[in-house]
């Protein structure tokens, strides 16, 4: 197990590094030479003020959104029980487009962001629960509401925007998840609201690993299934937030990265909510960089200096054909 967490460290050093080198703006050889004490002011303000938060921005969200999703699929009993798919991600998106509508929150205020995401991604949460019931449902049945208060979610989200779109153009982002423009206050403001809730989802992991057996067996073990349920879930919403709150909705992270977690880790949550956050930065970061080294090549070969991909665009399409080709190769499993 510890080489399993040394190798994914070492991996998300390569690709940290990699981040670092792939933007526009210098090249490689003055990303070194400022790294070693050297280089220009404007090459340090680039390197120091621009990309060295990005990178760690990106490792922070992706963190968040792995152990966000594990601990819902754990805590709902559902593979599928992503922060995209249970109106947590989409609440979160809603309620900090609402507050920036309403003149509250706004990239220049990062906590006023964070605290209406939470508050928009609980509304999620307890949609989806209100719908469900407080029995919690079958897994399908929690699969089919969760996507139908996602899209509901986010068709008020376009209605917010289209209520007033010349104040609301810049949290377009929020919709596709980017770490453009990233600096250290979004990083000052994501570590430490990462490293409590992490904290709390890695004390709640033997309730978790009890919840994915049942709530029968949950019970017979004297555990109360249903606060352990809402304190997980707070949990998931807490750090969803925060995520949503940093770099805007990043498809298929939270999804897809807990069911990597638990192939490489086991099913043992002490050891699979760290893996699962360590992986998530891995995956986070590494899209970032393929983001950015894509970017570069697309603006050289059309000539188009503003030329930008997206994070959240890469991670969703990578994270559509992944899931596909599970799908595929598994036709039998039931999702």
């Amino acid at each position: 197990m510890s080489r399993r967490f040394a190798a994914l460290a070492a991996l998300a050093v390569v690709c940290a590094g990699v981040e670092l080198v792939a933007g526009r703006g210098m090249s490689p050889g003055a990303v070194w030479e400022v790294l070693g004490g050297g280089g220009d002011a404007t090459e340090r303000h680039i390197l120091l003020q621009l990309r060295l938060p990005r990178m760690l921005v990106a490792l922070g969200a992706g963190a968040c959104l792995a152990m966000a999703g594990l601990i819902l699929q754990s805590a709902l009993r559902n593979p599928l029980a992503g922060p995209e798919v249970t109106g947590v991600t989409p609440g979160a998106v809603l309620g900090a487009v609402t507050a920036t509508a309403l003149g509250f929150a706004g990239w220049d205020s990062p906590l006023a962001v964070v605290l209406a995401a939470c508050a928009g991604g609980c509304g999620g949460a307890l949609l989806l629960w209100l719908l469900v019931g407080r029995a919690g449902g079958d897994p399908a049945q929690t699969a089919v509401h969760g996507v139908l208060v996602s899209a509901v979610l986010g068709g008020l989200t376009a209605m917010v925007l289209l209520v007033k779109p010349g104040e609301l153009g810049s949290v377009v982002q929020w919709l596709v998840g980017t770490t453009e423009g990233r600096v250290w206050e979004h990083w000052h403001l994501l570590w430490p609201w990462a490293l409590v809730w992490g904290a709390a989802a890695w004390l709640l992991s033997g309730p978790l690993a009890l919840l994915r057996c049942g709530d029968d067996i949950a019970l017979a073990a004297g555990l109360s299934a249903r606060r352990a349920r809402t304190l997980a879930l707070l949990c998931a919403v807490a750090l969803t937030a925060g995520a949503v709150a940093a770099v805007g909705a990043l498809g298929f992270v939270g999804l897809l990265v807990p069911h990597l977690a638990l192939a490489v880790f086991g099913a043992d949550l002490r050891a699979s909510l760290p893996g699962a956050a360590l992986m998530g930065a891995v995956v986070v970061c590494g899209a970032d960089a393929v983001a950015q080294l894509s970017s570069r090549l697309l603006a050289l070969a059309l000539d188009a200096d503003r030329l930008t991909l997206p994070l959240g665009a890469l991670t969703a399409c990578l994270g559509a054909a992944l899931l596909l080709v599970v799908v595929r190769r598994a036709p039998s499993r039931t999702f």
